[in-house]
């Protein structure tokens, strides 16, 4: 009985990894892209905004937090061990820093688990933040911050 349930469980988490590692792809009755994007010169300021509100909304950091908890938990099924890429501990922290600073225009750095985060935000107490964002993700040994407020005009 118990080399049944054994055997059953790891088929199902074979079918989750292989199902969790494929590649999105686009089909044919996807939209085309526009002709103008938020981040093209000849964008509208409403399309501009419409995409940083977007961002910021509650539904897109619920997907980012719910990104990262699927993260965390493939690699506790996978062992667990703290030694982890750095481009996945960018992905997740990048996540993290958007989720919980939506104005913010931070890039984030690994090299051997030591994260650098750069950019601006716009307050004071967000910069406090970021710090103890990045080190919520499991696998991050030391965070430096290379972010500043931006001035306002």
């Amino acid at each position: 009985m118990n080399t049944k349930i054994a055997s059953l469980f790891l088929a199902n988490l074979v079918v989750v990894l292989l199902v969790s590692c494929t590649e999105a792809k686009t089909t044919a009755e996807a939209p085309a892209p526009s002709a103008t994007s938020a981040s093209s010169p000849s964008a509208s300021p409403q399309n501009t905004q419409a995409a940083m509100a977007d961002a910021q909304s509650e539904t897109r950091q619920k997907q980012l937090d719910a990104d990262i908890r699927a993260r965390e938990q493939r690699n506790n099924m996978t062992g667990g061990t703290t030694t982890r890429a750095d481009s996945d501990l960018v992905s997740e922290v990048r996540s993290k820093l958007e989720a919980n600073i939506p104005k913010g225009n931070l890039t984030v750095e690994s090299k051997d688990s030591n994260v650098i985060v750069s950019g601006t935000v716009s307050s004071l107490d967000e910069l406090d933040k970021v710090k103890s964002l990045a080190t919520e993700i499991k696998g991050v040994k030391t965070v430096t911050i290379k972010a500043t407020v931006a001035s306002k005009q």
